[in-house]
């Protein structure tokens, strides 16, 4: 057994092991699954290595396989450093408004990825006392209330006026967030800042961009470490899916 095959082993292992780590986190997605897959591609390499199988393939195939590869990651990178772009945005002053993008709510109050992202809006509008606050987010299968509701709640009770807080309550991805968020204000006049994860700011300002905000900023809230890599990782295919969609 050589290096690339106990390379190939070790990078399948830690695949199945994050993919038991982000199942248990019952977030409702099934990015668990994409670390599983993954996990079941270092094995095939592991095996394909061990038993001289590239080898064995047609030079063309070996060289279509290498381009698709390489034309792959290639992509992935380029992809994630449009996402790693948004990380540092700190929006800007005076906003008009600004839209709290929803994550999920459970019995006990918003998820730690939503109090991040609420606790980054909560600190702007104390320090931008004329901004309104427009919290985004209906309600999934697996939450008992809407997310527009949680953070409406969140907010209140960390001392934000009721006054300065709009729920939209209809929107299922981001999407629909930025659609029906719009509605509240005028799109070509209005400065707007997108409060989210700082894996999402990317694909939420050019979401509001093609729906035809002239003025939006993102303003990022921090990730929880351990899960970052799932979030990229998710994110990816996200940017990839509204591209393809036209909604970048």
């Amino acid at each position: 057994m050589n290096i690339k095959e106990i390379a190939a082993g070790i990078l399948a292992l830690l695949c199945f092991g994050y993919s038991v780590v982000v199942y248990r986190v019952h977030s409702g997605t099934s990015t668990f699954m994409l670390w599983a897959v993954l996990g079941i591609f270092f094995i095939c390499c592991a095996l394909v290595l061990h038993f001289h199988i590239w080898i064995l393939l047609p030079l063309w195939l070996r060289r279509t396989i290498t381009v698709i590869v390489a034309a792959g990651l290639l992509l992935f990178i380029a992809v994630e450093g449009c996402i790693l772009s948004g990380f540092g945005a700190k929006g800007e002053d005076d906003l008009d408004y600004i839209i709290v993008l929803g994550a999920q709510v459970r019995e006990d109050g918003p998820s730690t990825v939503l109090k991040n992202r609420l606790n980054t809006a909560y600190t702007y509008l104390m320090d931008n006392e004329n901004t309104i606050c427009i919290v985004s987010g209906g309600q999934g299968s697996n939450e008992p209330y809407t997310e527009a509701q949680g953070m409406y709640e969140y907010l209140v009770e960390k001392g934000i006026s009721a006054d300065r807080i709009i729920m939209e309550d209809q929107s299922l991805n981001t999407v629909e967030n930025i659609t029906n968020s719009s509605a509240y204000f005028e799109k070509e006049t209005a400065r707007v800042g997108i409060v989210t994860s700082n894996f999402h700011v990317f694909r939420g300002v050019h979401i509001a961009r093609k729906q035809g905000i002239q003025s939006v900023c993102g303003i990022a809230a921090s990730a929880v470490p351990l899960y970052l890599p799932s979030n990229m990782l998710r994110e990816f295919f996200g940017v990839m899916k509204d591209f393809v969609c036209g909604n970048l």
